[in-house]
């Protein structure tokens, strides 16, 4: 059994906790250590017990409450090695928590298996991650601009998905942003706009996935409603049925998600 919270997820700060009830992990710390800590709290954790933080990718609203969190808890920190370089120049004294992997190598924390997987963000070496044990598997996939083949690949076969959600283009394009920052959204090193993350839901629910949970909405170019509704449309067309064959749901922006079991 695995089972997975959102913590916060959106544009303002991202965190979420994976656990199979014994050993849990975070996935990036991008609010107050003091929200994660009260968080975990709610959701039965200490942050003693947290075994390990997943990084997904160096921008503040992936690590900002890292520094403080790590001079809370002896968790190593687990992210790419170019992730890490990028963070410890602007945090000094953090080189010797992390552990560094490639992307697609994996590595084990007590009885979870990870599985990093290349995203294409404007950073140094993004990823999201799958967790399995005893073959059930939770994957995560935000901050990518568009489903790279290993993502694809790592995704298929989870019975939770995580996945990004983070526009409605007509909202973006119509909306208040800059020009260069519209296109930097939409690019392939943006966000996964809501059709997109549609896509990738509906392909993993085609494979055996269960519960589809929508992250990283924009608060300015999405709502709840437009994203689920893309995302209930491509599981219709593949012949999913909400509420039969998935439990499609939207993560809070600023509060935790009850558990999700898998």
């Amino acid at each position: 059994m695995l089972r997975a919270a959102t913590i916060a997820s959106g544009s303002s700060g991202n965190c979420a906790v994976v656990s199979d009830g014994k050993v849990h992990i975070l996935i990036d710390a991008g609010i107050s250590a003091k929200r994660i800590v009260t968080a975990l709290r709610q959701l039965g954790i200490e942050l003693s017990q947290i075994a390990g933080i997943l990084i997904t990718h160096e921008h503040s609203d992936h690590i900002s409450g890292l520094d403080v969190l790590c001079r809370q808890t002896g968790a190593d920190l687990y992210t790419a090695e170019a992730t890490a370089r990028q963070i410890c120049y602007r945090r000094a004294g953090m080189e010797s928590r992390f552990q560094v992997f490639d992307p697609g190598q994996r590595f084990a924390i007590g009885d979870l298996v990870i599985h990093p997987f290349a995203n294409s963000h404007d950073c140094a070496c993004p990823v999201g991650y799958a967790v399995e044990k005893d073959g059930c598997k939770i994957a995560l996939c935000t901050d990518t601009g568009y489903v790279t083949p290993e993502a694809e690949s790592a995704v298929l076969g989870s019975r939770l998905l995580i996945c990004e959600s983070n526009h409605d283009v007509d909202m973006l394009r119509s909306g208040s942003y800059p020009a260069y920052l519209k296109e930097r959204i939409l690019g392939d090193r943006g966000h996964l706009s809501n059709e997109a993350g549609a896509a990738l839901a509906a392909k993993a629910v085609q494979q055996g996935a269960a519960r589809v949970v929508l992250a990283h909405l924009s608060q300015e170019n999405n709502t709840p409603a437009l994203a689920l509704a893309a995302s209930a449309r491509a599981l219709e067309d593949v012949g999913a049925q909400i509420g039969r064959d998935v439990i499609l749901t939207a993560a809070p922006r600023n509060d935790p998600s009850d558990w999700m079991e898998v």
